[in-house]
Parts: structure tokens; C-alpha cells; sequence
């Protein structure tokens, strides 16, 4: 399940030094489009919209995603953990 890879992405990230993270809630009050998982990396902002493997981004979270990248942040659907890590990763390089 989505939740199940939201749930291991969050408690990954914050096991990392210098890195502030929080779950976008959806619902009435949410903003429709919002990824799921947002966290600051040593300054860097950091946006991970989360699917399972069947799973398929919106048209409004594509559009948010290129939105973020276009701002000079980093905005990524993901997967898995392991992909979250490899960006993490590399962000780090």
C-alpha cells in the first residue's frame, strides 16, 4: 500500500542529519496537488509524490512536481524507499 511506503520514506528521513520532513495531509483542507512527503536537506526543498507500482500521477501532480523543479527545487514520484535513498544520495554527492 501507498501509506505502507509513505510510512518507511518519512522514518527514513528522519534519520538524516540536517533534514526536516512532514507529511502532506490531503483531504478538504489540503491543497490538491501537494506531494506526499516534503522535507528541507540542508537547505535544499525536497518533494516526493509516492505510488505503488501500478500506481500513476495525476495531471495536477505532474504539473506541481515540474512547478517545484522549475522553482530550484527537487520534486521526484517515487516508488520504493530505495529510490527516495539514491536521490538523498545524491543530493549528498
Amino acid at each position: 500500500m501507498e501509506k505502507d511506503i509513505v510510512n518507511k520514506i518519512i522514518k527514513y528521513l528522519k534519520t538524516l542529519p540536517q533534514t526536516f520532513v512532514w507529511k502532506e495531509h490531503g483531504g478538504m483542507y489540503g491543497t490538491a496537488g501537494i506531494p506526499d512527503v516534503i522535507c528541507c536537506h540542508k537547505g535544499m526543498f525536497v518533494a516526493f509524490e509516492v505510488k505503488t507500482d501500478t500506481g500513476k500521477a495525476t495531471l495536477l501532480q505532474e504539473i506541481t512536481l515540474r512547478k517545484i523543479t522549475e522553482a530550484g527545487g527537487m520534486a521526484q514520484m517515487v516508488r520504493s524507499l530505495d529510490e527516495v535513498k539514491a536521490v538523498m544520495e545524491g543530493l549528498d554527492e
